[in-house]
């Protein structure tokens, strides 16, 4: 096994690159289904799933939760002060992706870089880091699916960011989005993604809501007319989450977001990150909400995680779930397949998973869940009845009445009378369950 070093120590001894070994291999630190280079279609699964692994749940968070503290002790966080702990963090970071073998990474800034006592410091202190990052992504050939702010943490942010009733808050927010687009123009970043963590309300009482949202989208905007014209040419995206912290966030689901995108006119910049956890907190499936994007033309990339539904909030579990991972791929390769977007593992072991191999063993997982996701969901489609039957289902509005009807050429008095002449419509059946059944036969072919 080689030693993989990046810097001056290794921070996961005893793990080297992981194997693909098969669906055989009793080993747990192996890939199982994920062939990096094998072709599924016209791409690798690589080309195909894009993988990322997210900077703050794997190398900031050490299994707290609203009851208990830290449990994970990390060896990166061994230092003499905040920037030599970022440094030691950014080197294990990239021992990590380099080993999973993984193309991509996200962060937020606050994840990379510690807070100054000023916006200039804060500022400095982020460009020192950029420029490791730089160095290390030139070493390993890694780069940046996207980068964001973090600007739902700090205090000052309790009543939001953007929709903060309070000016002097939304420039402080606009100061760290500005950094930290700069930041990710630096690094080639594919992507900018917005999370409204506390873009809403907890009560209507207090609340102005008409300008919030106004506000909202004037800082979007801002934000956008900056990047562009630093150069930017990547996309921007909005990730939904109906609520948690606050009790009703403005970017709810995936519905609402287009519908705000449309209305604000900022869906030409704009395209959606879609989180399976946040799809189970709105009620939704997974699919569902990549389904509304890709109906819309605005699915831009994926947080590949999972949630509990028993438990109702946000658990940020790997996801496991390869019927989840069957019927997302579905809506994903239907639409042509991920672009400039990524399945980012927003991800992260449980509480009581203290060893260091837990953490690749997650992103194992996750790795293999989708790539026998991947496959299954091209076999289906292209080797199935499943498109045509969909196809013929609708069959009735590709020709006659039904095409002018698609077209906008039927007013409601000509339906009328289609309807008088023609009498009482034939039932026909949906067949859910040979469909559903379509699925079980080729998750086991």
């Amino acid at each position: 096994m080689s030693n993989i070093f990046i810097g001056d120590k290794e921070y996961f001894p005893g793990i080297g690159a992981i194997p693909f070994e098969g669906v055989d291999s009793d080993n747990p630190l192996a890939y199982k289904f994920y062939d990096a280079n094998k072709r599924i279609g016209d791409k690798t699964m690589a080309e195909h799933l894009r993988f990322a692994v997210c900077y703050w749940h794997t190398f900031c968070a050490q299994g707290s939760d609203p009851f208990g503290t830290d449990t994970q002790i990390f060896a990166w966080n061994d230092a003499a002060d905040e920037m030599s702990a970022a440094r030691q963090k950014m080197d294990a970071a990239f021992e990590l992706f380099t080993k999973l073998g993984v193309p991509y990474y996200c962060f937020h800034d606050r994840d990379i870089a510690p807070v100054g006592k000023s916006v200039a410091e804060s500022e400095a202190n982020l460009q020192e880091v950029i420029g490791w990052a730089k160095q290390r992504q030139q070493e390993t050939g890694m780069k940046l699916l996207w980068g964001t702010a973090n600007v739902f943490t700090d205090p000052r942010y309790m009543n939001g960011a953007s929709t903060n009733p309070n000016f002097d808050v939304v420039t402080h927010a606009a100061a760290q989005v500005k950094a930290a687009i700069d930041a990710t123009i630096e690094l080639g970043g594919e992507n900018y993604v917005f999370w409204g963590g506390r873009e809403g309300y907890f009560s209507l009482l207090n609340s102005n809501t008409q300008l919030e949202l106004e506000n909202m989208a004037r800082f979007l905007q801002a934000a956008r007319d900056y990047a562009r014209k630093r150069g930017f040419k990547g996309t921007f995206l909005i990730e939904p989450k109906p609520m948690e912290p606050t009790k009703h966030q403005y970017d709810f689901d995936a519905q609402t977001v287009i519908g705000f995108l449309r209305h604000h006119d900022l869906a030409g910049d704009f395209k959606l990150n879609i989180e399976a956890n946040h799809a189970t907190l709105a009620g939704h499936t997974f699919a569902h909400e990549l389904q509304m994007c890709t109906d819309a033309g605005l699915l831009g990339s994926v947080d590949a995680n999972r949630g509990d539904p028993q438990n109702g909030w946000d658990t940020d579990q790997f996801p496991t779930d390869i019927y989840d991972a069957v019927q997302g791929m579905m809506v994903i390769l239907g639409d042509g397949g991920l672009t400039s977007g990524g399945l980012n593992f927003d991800a992260k072991v449980r509480r009581e998973s203290v060893d260091m191999e837990d953490i690749f063993a997650g992103h194992i997982g996750g790795m293999d869940t989708f790539a026998r996701g991947l496959e299954i969901a091209h076999n289906i489609l292209n080797s199935s009845s499943y498109q045509a039957n969909k196809v013929k289902r609708y069959e009735s509005f590709a020709s006659g009445d039904g095409a002018a009807f698609s077209a906008g050429n039927l007013s409601l008095e000509k339906m009328r009378d289609i309807a008088a002449s023609k009498g009482e419509p034939v039932s026909i059946s949906g067949k859910q369950e040979q469909y559903e059944n379509l699925i079980n036969q080729y998750m086991f072919k």
